[in-house]
């Protein structure tokens, strides 16, 4: 077994009944916002609170060029997404990844099934060298899960973002396909 085999579990299982990784569709907007909105969800992102269905589906309209978002369901209920972004130019290698997980959902295996779906589509389908994301340096759970699938951490980013009433610091992770 090679080191990177050793390092990242098996990306190509088979997925247990009634769980399904796909792209995102516009008719997800409201479900999507519904876990946006989620305060355990919003807590790990950038996002601010409330956010509007109408925000979220124009989003969805206007993906960036080179963007992969995914989804994983369970019995058809949205439970996580991850999102994509492909950089340009001289980076044109590079892309920055974000997820999340519902809140009812956390430490049940559903931030693996989605972070290695868009880890084979990067390596195995898009050419990606380096995918890179930032992390809320309290946050044990997601450094655990990006640990999981070969990142590492590469810089502390201070007074990164504002969350409930304070600064919060985060690091730069970031994975080399081999």
């Amino acid at each position: 077994m090679s080191e990177n085999e050793e390092k990242e579990p098996n990306r190509r299982a088979r997925l247990p009944d009634g769980i399904l990784v796909r792209s995102v569709r516009l008719s997800d907007a409201e479900e999507l916002t519904d876990l946006m909105n989620l305060p355990g969800y919003r807590a790990g992102t950038l996002r601010p609170p409330y956010q509007r269905v109408e925000e979220v589906r124009k989003n969805m309209e206007n993906p960036s060029p080179g963007a992969l978002n995914l989804v994983v369901t369970l019995n058809g209920k949205i439970v996580g997404n991850c999102g994509l972004n492909r950089l340009g130019g001289r980076r044109q290698h590079v892309a920055s990844v974000g997820m999340g997980v519902h809140d009812d959902f956390t430490g049940r295996g559903f931030g693996s099934i989605l972070l290695g779906a868009m880890v084979e589509a990067a390596d195995d389908w898009l050419d990606v060298k380096r995918l890179e994301l930032t992390v809320y340096t309290d946050n044990d759970a997601a450094i655990g899960l990006y640990e999981k699938f070969g990142f590492e951490r590469e810089g502390l980013l201070r007074a990164f973002g504002f969350r409930s009433g304070e600064y919060v610091d985060a690091y730069t992770m970031a994975r080399l396909r081999p």
